[in-house]
């Protein structure tokens, strides 16, 4: 039985997934990601949700050293096919990440792991979320970057389309859709994704061990500065893993009152 709803969406679409148009904006994103984070080229990058690999594979084709973790078999085979030699991928539950203090760079982007894990995923979870952010925390380095995308709740509460639902309590938005694999055949699926606020993303940073350096409401391919809106699809979340200079000025501005 599958760990996960995804899996078999994902064994269902295959190569499939690359067709839709939000995969389109590859080179932009990453583009984006590296003068936002002002990287060199000698990162080494975890990507977090990976999918078939499409921003892992752009990064290495740039120089990083990356390692692609993905839920799907299915999908990591797509991406390896493609990989340059500086990618790996290995199949791993991003709810139960092992990596400890391994990378300069850990992102889960663009319908990545996060957000991804409600509904059925969630089982007895209290916040499978969560944990996959403190995963994400842990993999990096002392001061390094911890990047994300999340589902705007604002725009989801607003736009409910007759047919689909809005968990209240869990933030989890249940959508039917018609999905297409390599040959055109389509089958129905529900998809779950859970969708937040900046608030919520900015205690969950802090929760974790993250210092959010900014949110901002972005498009597909689009990641130009933007301050957080009601009616944008996705929030990007740029966070750096404190250390310990972080925590002894907290301690310090505490003691101070």
């Amino acid at each position: 039985m599958p760990d996960h709803w995804f899996e078999g969406l994902a064994d269902h679409m295959g190569r499939a997934y690359l067709r839709y148009s939000f995969t389109k904006g590859t080179a932009k994103e990453i583009d984006a990601l590296i003068e936002r984070l002002d990287l060199t080229g000698r990162e080494r990058i975890l990507d977090v949700g990976c999918g078939p690999g499409r921003h892992a594979n752009e990064l290495g084709r740039r120089g990083f050293d990356v390692i692609g973790v993905d839920i799907s078999q299915t999908f990591l085979d797509i991406a390896s096919v493609d990989a340059p030699p500086n990618v790996t991928y290995q199949r791993a539950d991003a709810r139960r990440l092992s990596f400890i203090d391994e990378f300069d760079v850990v992102i889960s982007i663009c319908q990545g792991a996060f957000g991804m894990s409600g509904g059925p995923a969630a089982g007895q979870a209290l916040d499978p979320d969560l944990d996959i952010l403190a995963g994400m925390a842990r993999a990096s380095r002392l001061g390094g970057s911890v990047v994300f995308t999340a589902f705007n709740a604002y725009l989801q509460v607003a736009n409910l389309v007759e047919g689909n639902d809005f968990d209240a309590e869990r933030g989890v938005h249940r959508e039917t859709t018609e999905i297409r694999n390599e040959t055109g055949e389509s089958t129905s699926t529900d998809l779950w994704t859970t969708c937040f606020t900046p608030r919520e993303l900015r205690l969950m940073a802090d929760g974790v061990g993250l210092v959010v350096e900014s949110i901002d409401s972005i498009e597909p391919g689009d990641w130009s500065p933007m301050a957080p809106e009601i009616d944008s699809p996705e929030f990007l979340v740029v966070t750096r893993r404190k250390t310990r200079d972080d925590v002894t000025r907290c301690d310090t501005q505490d003691a101070l009152g």
